[in-house]
């Protein structure tokens, strides 16, 4: 299952990758969301806490 959602993940991220930038962020946020929602599912909610801080982190840095 692990090897097909990899699979999936890089099928995407090349698709994306032809968007540029943009297109490649969006794919890495897709596979940060799935990660972390299979973390939670395995009993590890930190991964939710520690990709929010991540992203509030860059929001920051960006956002004045």
């Amino acid at each position: 299952m692990a090897a097909n959602r990899l699979a999936h993940f890089e099928k995407r991220q090349a698709e994306r990758a032809a968007r540029g930038p943009r297109g490649l962020a969006e794919s890495w946020m897709e596979r940060a969301r799935a990660i972390a929602a299979a973390r939670e599912t395995n009993g590890d909610p930190e991964a939710w806490n520690d990709l929010s801080r991540t992203i509030a982190t860059w929001v920051s840095r960006y956002e004045a």
